[in-house]
């Protein structure tokens, strides 16, 4: 069975998680600067097997767009045209930075720990995909 990955997208840096063969359990992958995206894709779909991309869409509570929406939008279509069999699904986003960071807290990681930028975008894409999955099953 093919994975399912999670993008959370940002103007620097990119969080990624991917589920396990059997889309049962999502695990963090990495965090890259937001401009190595594309390559990195690519060679990980010439390793592992994806059927679905899910992207973290940005709103404001009241559905309106923010400042980052345009950027998803602008990485979607990038998506689209660098893997054009690939199905891309946006997902609500909202809170998962907030999540994240709860988490690392919860998990008992030091104050410097928490700063990590890379690791709360890591932990986001990975707390979006749970939340996918729970959604479908």
């Amino acid at each position: 069975m093919p994975r399912i990955l999670s993008i959370d997208f940002g103007l620097k840096r990119t969080g990624i998680a991917v589920t396990d063969p059997l889309q049962i359990i999502a695990t963090g992958l990495t965090t890259l600067h937001s401009k190595e995206l594309i390559p990195f894709l690519k060679d990980y779909f010439a390793k592992e097997q994806v059927e679905l991309i899910i992207i973290g869409w940005p709103t404001n509570w009241d559905d309106s767009a923010t400042h980052a929406t345009p950027l998803v939008e602008k990485c979607i279509k990038d998506l689209q045209k660098h893997f054009p069999a690939m199905p891309v699904k946006k997902v609500d986003e909202r809170f998962t930075s907030k999540m994240a960071k709860d988490s690392m807290l919860e998990m008992g990681l030091r104050k410097k720990d928490r700063r990590n930028k890379a690791l709360v975008d890591e932990i986001a894409a990975t707390i979006m995909l749970q939340e996918y999955l729970r959604s479908i099953g």
